[in-house]
């Protein structure tokens, strides 16, 4: 049985998730208006609100369920 290479993420999935927004963001700005860049700026806009998901879900304000 194979065994799974393992490694710790130095950086936050929030982070990783901008991060690459704004670079997807940057090489939609060099393509011209068409399909490719409108897909490029909806992965973009997925992993902005990915992001804002993760922010939420990991912030100390929420409680577990009683």
């Amino acid at each position: 049985m194979k065994m799974r290479r393992r490694f710790k993420q130095t950086v936050s999935l929030e982070q990783r998730l901008s991060q690459e927004a704004r670079e997807l963001r940057k090489v939609a700005e060099a393509l011209a208006a068409g399909p490719a860049r409108e897909d490029v700026m909806r992965k973009a806009q997925r992993n902005e609100a990915a992001a804002q998901l993760t922010a939420c879900l990991t912030s100390p304000g929420l409680k577990p369920p009683t």
